[in-house]
């Protein structure tokens, strides 16, 4: 006695064949503004494809623009170069054995810690919040003997080096300021502390420096040990979105876009703003990136980044002729490279760079 049992068809085959389609030779020799428009025409394709899972087509536009694209390219060439990356990263999880193995085969991590302050030396733009983050904290404190500012993980020092110096010319004399750094890199928070704590000596600020070694999702109120009569502020720069990761790997497969509504209710970030505002604090400054890029749909928000980052990488080809050598170009890069790759590969608790349009969040 026999008995057969039907295959069961597996949700995708990997197949070895060519691609249905190759680059035409007149790609190659678009003129850069025909091929510019060729590129965003082809990325878009190719997230379409992605979205739905037509994998071969989505291999065909990938091919064509690998042809066209290049990461030592003109500005559309580069930024089409990672958009193509993580598309074709997106695709590779598919298969969780490639996908791990290509993984563990990568290069070293960016250094994002130089990245960025390579990013706020060349670039005005954080450098003006600082400046404005200084000037309101000097003034909304003017009249208070303790002061305490909570770093919410930026850890950069030029923000603190100019607001001590400030402190120092108070016309009432500097107050005792304290400054808590969450920060999930010790060595971060080492090089910080040890900075700060010579600056306020050199100018003559009576100073206490605390660190706490978390990320803002494992911090709780009793970690900032403020004390009773401190005028408490708190700032974040470029960290608070990550708090709006959340498991809708769901409503992602079924291309759910969230409403504003839903967006709002995120129970993490809403839990992290409730805790600071039990504090009671005097401020809260949030410096967030201007975009998007929380919305479940692939499409939508490739479509959002691909404008947003297309902006950025003009900044950079802008500035990279008089103030960046080839290396540093490619590290700033390679930084935005990463973002993008978290914001079109990942989904549910994985992508963390969630950028929403005046922090909906909060």
């Amino acid at each position: 006695m026999s008995s057969m049992t039907p295959l069961l068809k597996p949700d995708v085959t990997l197949s070895l064949t060519l691609s249905p389609s190759s680059p035409s030779p007149h790609d190659q020799t678009l003129k850069p503004e025909d091929r510019g428009i060729r590129l965003i025409q082809l990325l878009l394709k190719c997230a379409k494809h992605a979205s739905s899972g037509n994998l071969h087509r989505a291999d065909a536009c990938l091919l064509e623009i690998s042809v066209l694209s290049s990461i030592l390219g003109d500005c559309m060439q580069r930024l089409a170069a990672r958009f193509a990356s993580a598309l074709a990263f997106r695709l590779v999880k598919r298969w969780p054995g490639i996908h791990k193995a290509l993984n563990q085969a990568q290069q070293p991590k960016v250094d994002r810690d130089r990245a960025k302050l390579l990013f706020t030396r060349t670039f005005p733009y954080l450098s003006f919040a600082y400046t404005i983050i200084a000037k309101t904290l000097l003034h909304a404190t003017a009249n208070e003997r303790v002061i305490h500012i909570v770093d919410l993980g930026s850890g950069d020092s030029k923000l603190w080096v100019e607001l001590l110096r400030g402190f120092a010319n108070s016309p009432h004399g500097p107050p005792h300021l304290k400054i808590t750094c969450v920060n999930g890199s010790k060595a971060i928070l080492e090089k910080l502390g040890q900075r700060l704590v010579k600056e306020a000596e050199s100018v003559g600020v009576p100073f206490q420096f605390n660190s706490i070694n978390t990320s803002l999702r494992e911090l709780t109120k009793d970690m900032f040990r403020a004390g009773s009569g401190e005028a408490l502020a708190f700032v974040s720069i470029l960290n608070l979105h990550v708090l709006l990761s959340e498991d809708d790997q769901v409503a992602a497969h079924f291309g759910v876009n969230k409403s504003v509504d839903v967006i709002k209710d995120c129970k993490q970030i809403g839990d992290f703003l409730a805790m600071i505002r039990s504090m009671s604090p005097t401020l809260l400054f949030v410096v967030e990136q201007e975009a998007d890029h929380n919305l479940n749909r692939l499409v939508d928000r490739f479509v959002e980044g691909l404008n947003y980052y297309s902006a950025v990488f003009d900044s950079i080809d802008a500035t990279s002729a008089s103030n960046l050598a080839g290396d540093e170009r490619l590290l700033l890069e390679e930084m935005f490279g990463r973002e993008i790759e978290n914001i079109v590969a990942c989904e549910g608790l994985e992508r963390i760079e969630r950028h929403e349009r005046g922090m909906q969040g909060g």
